[in-house]
Parts: structure tokens; sequence; C-alpha cells
């Protein structure tokens, strides 16, 4: 059961990786929201989610940092949605939600790794 659990971590770090990584190479060029960080925070979120069901340890889990874990999961979520939405509109993502999607995808990646 360890080895499933420590494969869904796996996979929930591919997940940050590919948000971070697709959003990294956009701050680089256009700054636009692409399929890619869709794609990286689904993966992410159904990891997230598997990963906080009590299974397979043997110690508590840490409930509040989960829940805030979520909570920025979903405003990062909310932030990729009406960037999108903007950027099909005017054809460009206003500088304010690009940055915080980038921002909160490594707060989020900080509380997982600092928070204990």
């Amino acid at each position: 059961m360890e080895i499933l659990r420590h494969a869904v971590v796996l996979v929930h770090l591919v997940g940050f990786a590919v948000l971070f990584g697709a959003w990294v190479v956009e701050a680089a060029g256009q700054r636009r929201i692409t399929r890619l960080q869709h794609l990286g925070l689904a993966i992410a979120a159904v990891a997230g989610l598997a990963l906080a069901a009590p299974w397979g340890i043997e110690y508590d889990l840490n409930y509040i940092k989960i829940g805030t874990k979520l909570v920025v999961l979903l405003v990062i979520g909310a932030l990729l949605g009406i960037g999108a939405g903007r950027q099909r509109k005017a054809g460009s993502v206003p500088p304010a939600i690009f940055w915080g999607i980038g921002l909160l995808t490594l707060l989020n990646a900080g509380i997982a790794v600092l928070w204990r």
C-alpha cells in the first residue's frame, strides 16, 4: 500500500511540474493561459484528493494543511478559468491574473514542503 501511495505522490508532483513548467514557459514568452496548465492543475488536483484520503498510513493527516492547499488550488483553478475567458475575448491575459497563477502555484508547493 505504501508503494501505491508513493506512486500517487509522484503523479501529484508531475501535475505540479506540468502546471508550473507550462506557466514558466509562458512567462518567458507571450504570457497566456494554455491547455497544458489546465491539464497540470487537473492532474495535481485528482492526485491531491487521492492523497487526502487516509489510506495506507499509520499517522494522522494534517487536515488544516490539506484544506489550505485545496483552497489555494481552487483559487488557481478560478484564475485559470477567468484568465482563459479573458484571453479568448480580449486576446490577452491581465498581468495580475497571469502572475497570480504562478505565485499561487509556487505557494502551494511551498505549503506542501515547508508546513509540518
